[in-house]
């Protein structure tokens, strides 16, 4: 909120504040006569007022609390002439002699200090008071169809979970949404039921049996916008997978909990805040490059290692990366506020925010994250108070992407310094290896690349000859007979063809492979066509692979050589069979 001009307190016209003290909430009343343009800002140590009258002078006041609260559990709603105020003490059970830091009197509002009740005596005193804000509860309640909440104590569980619109009471967002930053929660188990979680792991599928437990509220974020859930603790249960049922959160664990009891939950923070720089990252990153260059972001991805936010556009060419790069990056250094609005979905202000849409079980209030003078987007995500708080961006490039458009690939936060960790490692490693400075390794690497190249053409070369060698070794042999075996680590596909080509396999049966010993490699089993044919199918159970035949040949991959001296034992008995047959 842009600050005005303020006027003289002569000049300006007292509002009378009525206000009641809680265990843990502050309700308050202030009666305006006749306010126009009505401004509200509550942060956590003050509430910021700003108001026309009749004649458009501008009334301006911050009220500094008498102590701390949580903004995101405070509500206001403003009527034709009175505003109304719900505030959350960060100290529960903690009494305010005064609703204010400074005792004396702010300008434009008149604040009886005798007019306060602390929670000792508030089934005594103050009653009247505070059965009026009731009633101005049960009035706001009137147009909605469920029912109106136990308003006897302003207890966690009757009462956070209200959001005052122009027109209905509708269910809020869950406390992770509410308070990004909390990482423990004290709530009570509402249902747990058994349920099934299917997850990969090792890369293989897999079931595990468990329950899906509902919490009367949440700090453990269902995956959804984009973000990944989150871990963390039931009390001393892991929490394995949060997903969003309609308004509901389901906590899947493998111990079952009892419905009813109180537990302390408690969230990954580690996990949690990578999730928030990311996301915060991806929504600045989006904006900016829209604003920038035009450039509309239709899907993104929070990856475990980096994310992507795919582009509508063929092509960003390195300077547009670098500029958009240095542009977030102020941003960030610019220390901008990250707000959380709720809006009604019949909201006008709705239009003029970027958004997706909602999805078709959305529940409750809209919810927008506002980058101030950035961005307003519609999210249901975690993110981060400040931009300052993602400490810095980089865009590592880009990729091409699907149907004519971009890849961008960028690193938020934690994910960059722990990037430049492994960067500086590997370059430490590559300084020994290479026995030169860091400005020279792509060069070094480059000649390595082109010496390797000489090598493996020379070593081929060598090989092809040593495969001719081979072949005319055998057929010189006068005790050769009709079988040949041979396996070559080093070798490849043309080596073993030309040894077959050399020998006679019209009348030699040869079975030749390349590769690990006991691991996968080529083979290939060359000789009479018949006897290839009929022993072809075999030698592929036997080395769990795949080929096939033509011409007297039968070659392709092998899973494992581990049963190779099976197959030749089996093969050299199947020549020695049919030589005994034809004498």
């Amino acid at each position: 909120m842009n600050k005005p001009k303020i006027l003289r307190p002569e000049e300006s016209q007292p509002a009378h504040a009525l206000w009641f003290d809680r265990k843990k909430y502050v309700t308050v009343n202030f009666l305006v006569q006749k306010p126009k343009d009505v401004q509200v800002d509550i942060q956590t140590d003050k509430l910021i007022l700003c108001c026309k009258n009749d004649t458009d002078d501008v009334f301006y006041n911050e009220l500094y609390f008498y102590d701390q609260i949580l903004k995101f559990d405070s509500r206001e709603r403003v009527y034709d002439r009175t505003i109304n105020f719900l505030l959350r003490k960060i100290k529960p059970d903690f009494a305010w002699p005064r609703l204010q830091k400074d005792p004396a009197k702010p300008s434009w509002i008149s604040v009886d200090f005798d007019n306060w009740r602390d929670w000792e005596h508030e089934e005594d005193e103050g009653k009247e008071e505070y059965d009026k804000y009731v009633d101005m509860i049960q009035e706001m309640a009137k147009s909605n169809k469920g029912a109106v909440p136990d308003m006897g104590d302003l207890s966690d569980v009757s009462f956070v979970s209200l959001w005052f619109s122009d027109t209905k009471l509708t269910q809020m967002a869950f406390q992770c949404q509410r308070d990004c930053y909390m990482t423990e929660f004290v709530t009570s188990v509402v249902s747990c039921c058994p349920a099934e979680l299917k997850q990969e792991v090792n890369g293989k599928k897999e079931t595990l049996k468990g329950f899906n437990v509902q919490l009367q509220d949440t700090i453990l974020f269902p995956e959804g916008g984009g973000q990944p859930d989150d871990r963390g603790l039931i009390g001393e249960v892991p929490v394995l997978r949060v997903t969003r049922q309609g308004p509901d959160a389901l906590h899947f664990v493998a111990s079952a909990l009892e419905a009813g009891q109180e537990v302390i939950l408690k969230v990954d923070w580690d996990r949690r805040f990578d999730h928030m720089q990311q996301h915060s990252g991806q929504h600045l990153i989006t904006a900016l490059a829209d604003q920038m260059f035009g450039y509309k972001t239709t899907s993104w991805e929070l990856g475990r290692q980096r994310s992507t936010i795919e582009l509508d556009t063929p092509r960003v060419t390195p300077a547009q990366l670098q500029e958009l790069e240095e542009a977030v990056n102020e941003k960030i250094r610019a220390h901008v506020p990250v707000n959380v609005q709720l809006l009604s979905v019949d909201d006008p202000a709705l239009e003029k925010v970027r958004s997706r849409g909602l999805p078709e079980d959305h529940a409750g209030p809209v919810r927008i994250i506002s980058i101030v003078g950035v961005d307003d987007n519609m999210c249901c995500g975690t993110h981060v108070s400040n931009l300052s708080h993602l400490q810095v961006i980089k865009l590592l490039g880009v990729e091409k992407g699907k149907k004519n458009k971009t890849n961008l690939i960028f690193l938020a936060g934690n994910r960059v310094l722990k990037y430049a960790e492994r960067s500086y490692s590997t370059e430490r490693s590559l300084v020994s290896l290479l026995k030169t400075g860091p400005d020279e390794h792509v060069e070094a690497v480059d000649k390595l690349q082109k010496s390797v190249k000489l090598l493996q053409k020379t070593n081929l070369s060598l090989l092809r000859d040593l495969a001719v060698i081979i072949a005319q070794n055998f057929k010189n042999d006068p005790q050769k007979g009709n079988f040949f075996s041979l396996h070559k680590k080093e070798g490849d596909n043309e080596f073993m063809n030309i040894i077959a080509n050399e020998i006679n396999t019209e009348e030699t049966l040869v079975f030749l492979t390349v590769g690990e010993e006991k691991g996968p490699g080529l083979f290939l089993l060359a000789g009479p066509s018949k006897l290839v044919t009929e022993m072809g199918s075999q030698v592929l159970d036997l080395l769990q692979g795949k080929g096939a035949g033509k011409n007297g040949r039968f070659q392709g991959k092998a899973n494992s050589m581990a049963r190779r001296a099976e197959v030749e034992t089996l093969l050299r008995q199947r020549c020695e069979h049919g030589s005994s047959q034809e004498e």
